[in-house]
């Protein structure tokens, strides 16, 4: 038997070396080779004279056929009794569908997921929770805090695949869920748990078996610290559907974003609340963001962002003070660094507003972060109203997409923030002007175009005895 070679595995992608480098040529990423047994001669090594492993099974020898060919079957889906996490789903659990969920430590993945099983197990389905990292008498006294008392909920507690394989055969249940992935193994693979290789085929493994017996499959994924899910890159292209629990552990919401979903729609986003019976499900997320601020405030504007088709209203905040260093410091908390200075650069050229001797700290009130380009107005206006040391009214929200030249431009679904801002009471909403031409508002909303941030800064700080630009 030949000798068993050493190679350097990438963990952010998968690929492979037989030397160690700093830099990974694939991905770029540093310090991410971890030494490891090749994959293909250490499998080999250990079934010699075995049967073919699972996953060098032929081919189903399916034969092509033409797209008008193909039956049309709707995708059956369950409910899994939280509407938010059905929303971010795309409307339920998928048959067969093989989901990943990754978040920080103690951010409240098994807490959801154990809530998802009680739920399911109450419409009678059969549910196997596996769990490589706690004892089943550990997740029962989870279960007990949450007040889980499933007769049809089973619970494994096992690292080894192969046995997991034979558990899943015997029970037949309609979801399974593996917390956490990183922690499972296959016995012929002599690399330890969390490897690149162990990950890879333990995945696949999972991914055949959901799609043959038609478990819905959820996975539990550990984060690096840089937020990303821990093990190769092809992980997150092998499984259906990916999901990322955002939120401070200090903090009571979560955040459930989807990143990706082959039977929905993307970039949904739930929102949770963390109490002492679980997670609970926020209804109104805009009335809760927006249920602190601070009224009659300088520096605060409200902001109707878009979380995939949900319309959500956050209160976007800045303070500007006189910098007393020799670089003038810009902190931002919710939005990007680079379009910020941008703004601020547009605003000292196009509108006269000097803040090169003054900090800047912006924050989006409530975790969210503001990564569309509609953000850039109510930025604009909230840096103006620090430093001009004057309130934005209460009833006023701004929006628009701001431009080099100061101009302010069109903006997606307009309609539908305008509607969720006169469902909470605002009576007023500045807006590209191209967008207000389209828009009929209703009896006592005023909707003002602008078609420059000028514009925006003269209507929002029009002084008494000024007439307002229509």
């Amino acid at each position: 038997m030949p000798k068993d070679k050493l190679i350097y595995a990438c963990t952010a992608c998968g690929w492979e070396t037989s030397r160690w480098v700093g830099r990974c040529p694939s991905c770029g990423a540093w310090n991410t080779l971890e030494e490891g047994l090749a994959p293909a001669k250490a499998v080999a090594a250990a079934a010699a004279g075995a049967k073919l492993s699972a996953r060098q099974r032929p081919g189903t020898g399916a034969q092509a056929l033409r797209l008008s060919e193909i039956p049309e079957e709707e995708s059956v889906r369950t409910s899994t009794g939280i509407a938010e996490l059905d929303r971010v789903l795309g409307g339920g659990l998928v048959e067969g569908s093989l989901s990943l969920i990754g978040g920080d430590p103690g951010i409240g993945k098994s807490t959801l997921l154990l809530q998802v099983c009680a739920h399911l197990c109450a419409q009678g389905k059969k549910v196997l929770y596996v769990s490589g990292e706690e004892s089943a008498r550990q997740i029962k006294l989870r279960a007990q805090r949450l007040g889980i008392t499933a007769e049809e909920l089973y619970l494994l507690a096992e690292n080894a695949m192969d046995n997991v394989e034979q558990r899943m055969a015997a029970l037949s249940p309609d979801v399974m869920v593996i917390d956490s992935i990183q922690t499972m193994y296959r016995p012929e693979l002599p690399s330890a748990p969390g490897s690149v290789s162990q990950i890879r085929e333990c995945t696949s493994l999972l991914l055949r078996l959901s799609k043959e017996s038609g478990t819905a499959v959820f996975l539990v994924g550990h984060v690096t610290k840089e937020g990303a899910i821990a093990g190769p890159r092809m992980l997150e292209h092998m499984v259906d559907v990916v999901l990322y629990f955002e939120g401070d552990r200090q903090q009571e919401y979560r955040l459930l974003r989807a990143v990706k979903n082959r039977f929905g729609s993307v970039n949904e986003l739930g929102v949770f609340q963390m109490t002492e019976r679980g997670m609970a499900v926020v209804e109104n997320p805009s009335e809760r963001l927006l249920s602190h601020r601070a009224k009659g405030a300088s520096g605060s504007v409200v902001f109707c962002g878009l979380e995939g088709s949900r319309p959500l209203l956050c209160d976007v905040q800045a303070l500007v003070t006189q910098s007393f260093f020799g670089t003038p410091r810009r902190t931002v908390d919710g939005a990007d660094t680079g379009r910020v200075a941008l703004l601020l650069a547009v605003l000292e050229k196009r509108a006269g507003t000097r803040t090169y001797n003054q900090d800047v700290y912006i924050n989006v009130a409530g975790g969210l972060e503001l990564s569309e380009p509609a953000a850039d107005l109510a930025l604009c206006a909230a840096v103006a109203s620090s430093l001009r040391d004057t309130a934005i009214p209460a009833e006023v929200a701004v929006m628009g997409e701001v431009g080099l030249a100061g101009e302010v431009r069109a903006i997606p679904q307009c309609e539908r923030r305008v509607a969720e801002c006169r469902r909470l009471g605002f009576t007023t909403v500045i807006v590209p002007r191209e967008n207000a031409r389209r828009i009929r508002p209703e009896e006592g909303m005023r909707v003002l175009g602008v078609d420059t941030v000028m514009q925006a800064l003269a209507v929002l700080f029009v002084k008494p005895g000024r007439t307002e630009q229509k």
